[in-house]
């Protein structure tokens, strides 16, 4: 025979996360305003730094697209190697081309020296 239990009396009242009976304290939920405020304001720091790196990424791969472009269009007559560095220039008749020549070794208009990597991507280096 099972022993009857009292109305309003859970059967294990240890294990529940809330009060068990009607003598229990009232269970009044906590302001979180303060709570929200503080994640909202962490979350849109987070977002604002993390928008201003993405606009900074972006802004150094479209650099790059430019000079890319730029060197790949202009004139050489060689087969760049890999790993190599290259000076592009400009001749007085506004045509860009690109040489092994040094700038300290020449007078041409000397725009930058660049690096064809591995992925064929030329990369702008400072010498």
């Amino acid at each position: 025979m099972s022993k009857k239990k009292p109305d309003q009396v859970a059967e294990n009242p240890s294990t529940l996360p809330y009060a068990s009976n009607v003598g229990a304290p009232a269970i009044k939920p906590s302001n979180l305003t303060s709570f929200k405020e503080e994640k909202l304001s962490k979350t849109n720091k987070y977002f604002s730094s993390r928008y201003e790196e993405i606009k900074e990424e972006y802004k150094k791969l479209m650099e790059s697209y430019e000079w890319n472009k730029l060197i790949y269009n202009c004139s050489f007559s060689f087969k760049p190697d890999k790993g190599e560095i290259y000076h592009l220039y400009q001749r007085d008749d506004q045509n860009l081309f690109l040489s092994i020549i040094g700038p300290d070794e020449w007078d041409e208009i000397y725009i930058g020296s660049f690096r064809l990597d591995s992925n064929d991507k030329w990369e702008k280096v400072d010498i």
